[in-house]
């Protein structure tokens, strides 16, 4: 969750404000959203949006986020260039809940469509989501979807007059970065998870060679999986100079690796947190089946567990623990830093096993509500409610593309409507113990290490290492002081890895570039194979 409040920069605004006018209604405040058969000559259903503010310093559209301006939102079924979607009262907004209760002024508005893709699911639901357009599943920048210039207006709750607003621009499709001597891309087509989802979906990988690949052609190198959220930039800040990374990576005396980035965003998030998933599909085997082997291909690497290590902050940290647990003996060792929630017993700060709800704790006289996100001196940045409220503005049924729903699809069971189930009440925080139960048995990596030890522990009982913040930004720290507290007990074997805690530090802390490198080197040359090859990729 690293990026997670971070707006990407969307295209160029360009061209004249699109005309409104205002009619009589009698519906009370409302916008009214059409767009054009030139951005768009189709039928649309997806969801369109209002975007609110007070100035004009940037669009609208880029200055929503979990404590920005007000956003609305309504979806819509085949709707067609031309015709209107009405936002009004009835409808959810964040941190505004409704048009009702905005205050009277005037603003900018801008209209914008989120245009969703039919998938008739293997499982035998049909679900309508946004498809990744390899933007990230970011719905602000996603090519193909609809936008319009930003209109000043005079805004009366009391009035009956609607505002009307046009979509008529386009975003463009992305440009993916060419290649480089040292970092090369590509992208397949996953069979596995197409036959799934009933539509084409795609795999990807970044990848960082060493100095020197080129010219020492006959020799292998371990691979270090370097997990995060979707990016096209070179692993570990490599085309960052100012980082110090690439100065590092290309020196004398550097340890030679392959570092891959995986690309594998879902139709729920960014990420598909790397495992197989009832809503998510089965995303774990398509990378394991599919993606590595393609790499492995491609590059030459070392194909023996020793010399595949994980590495990852936040998702990606989460990611490298998983892959760890789940594939004990494909992978040689893990390096999670600042990893998503080790236990569900501090889901940041919820128990979702023994809590009754997420957003508040009941004290009888008086309701504490929980935060989200604070700094390291202890302010807060973001409430529990508030976060969950603005994805609810963003898309239902898991479809803002955001944090907490992912976590819903990734973990979840599948509803009867075909999307996931919900773990809380997304309007309440009314925390449902029954689908907490299914995240337990399925993705609670401390309950399945505890549950599983006397099989998994002498495969890995060495081979987890986890770094974070004491003052971690989103309260990750807490579970892995729970991990920690089971991994100091375990037996038979006992743990043989690493939990390390920076004082003060917030989110994402662990070593990185060259650090990690070191780090990473050290535990290979003390847990590789006695037959192993550690010289000729030390050159």
């Amino acid at each position: 969750m690293n990026l997670r409040f971070l707006l990407l920069l969307l295209p160029a605004w360009v061209l004249a404000a699109p005309a409104y006018a205002q009619t009589p209604s009698a519906h009370g405040p409302r916008v009214e959203i059409q767009f054009t058969a030139k951005a768009h000559a189709a039928p649309i259903t997806g969801r369109v949006y209002v975007a609110i503010s007070r100035n004009d310093k940037q669009p609208p559209i880029r200055q929503v986020e979990i404590t920005g301006t007000p956003l609305f939102g309504h979806d819509v079924n085949n709707l067609k260039p031309g015709q209107t979607a009405v936002i009004d009262a009835s409808d959810f907004g964040a941190p505004v809940a409704s048009l009702a209760k905005l205050p009277a002024g005037d603003y900018w508005m801008q209209a914008f469509v989120n245009v969703y893709t039919r998938f008739p699911r293997a499982d035998g639901h049909t679900v309508w989501l946004h498809m990744d357009q390899w933007e990230g599943q970011d719905w602000r920048r996603s090519p193909g979807n609809l936008y319009g210039e930003p209109v000043k207006v005079h805004f009366d709750p009391r009035s009956s007059t609607p505002i009307r607003l046009v979509a008529d621009q386009v975003i463009p499709p992305i440009k993916v970065p060419a290649d480089t001597e040292y970092v090369k891309r590509f992208r397949i087509k996953s069979a596995i998870l197409s036959k799934w989802w009933g539509h084409p979906i795609y795999l990807g990988a970044t990848v960082l060679l060493p100095r020197g690949y080129a010219s020492h052609p006959n020799v292998r190198y371990p691979v270090i999986y370097d997990q995060g959220h979707f990016s096209l930039r070179a692993p570990m800040g490599f085309d960052y100079p100012k980082y110090g990374f690439h100065d590092y990576w290309l020196a004398d005396g550097t340890p030679r690796y392959i570092v891959v980035t995986l690309q594998h965003p879902s139709p729920y998030y960014d990420d598909s947190y790397g495992v197989n998933s009832a809503n998510n599909g089965p995303y774990g085997d398509a990378i394991q089946k599919e993606l590595l082997p393609a790499i492995a291909q491609r590059f030459r690497t070392i194909e023996q567990p020793w010399a595949r290590i994980l590495t990852g902050g936040s998702t990606g940290g989460w990611i490298a623990a998983a892959m760890q647990v789940f594939h004990p003996r494909f992978y040689g060792g893990s390096f999670a830093l600042c990893p998503d929630p080790l236990d569900f017993r501090y889901f940041q700060i919820v128990n979702i096993y023994k809590d009754p709800n997420a957003y508040y704790i009941d004290d009888g006289f008086m309701r504490v509500e929980r935060p989200a996100s604070r700094k390291p001196d202890g302010n807060i940045m973001s409430m529990m409610k508030d976060e969950n409220h603005f994805e609810l503005a963003v898309g239902d049924h898991s479809r803002s593309g955001g944090q907490w729903d992912i976590w819903e699809a990734t973990f979840g069971p599948v509803g009867k409507d075909g999307y996931p189930q919900r773990i809380w009440n997304k309007r309440t925080g009314v925390i449902d113990h029954q689908v907490a139960a299914y995240w337990k048995q399925h993705y609670d990596l401390r309950h399945i290490l505890q549950s599983q030890w006397s099989t998994l522990g002498p495969l890995l009982a060495d081979k987890l290492h986890i770094y974070v913040g004491a003052a971690d930004t989103f309260y990750l720290n807490m579970g892995v002081h729970m991990m920690e507290d089971f991994l100091k007990t375990a037996r038979d074997p006992a743990f043989g890895g690493s939990v390390t805690y920076q004082p003060m530090a917030p989110h994402c802390w662990g070593p990185k570039g060259g650090e990690l490198i070191q780090d990473i080197t050290r535990y290979v040359d003390t847990h590789a194979p006695k037959d192993a090859d550690l010289r000729s990729w030390r050159y």
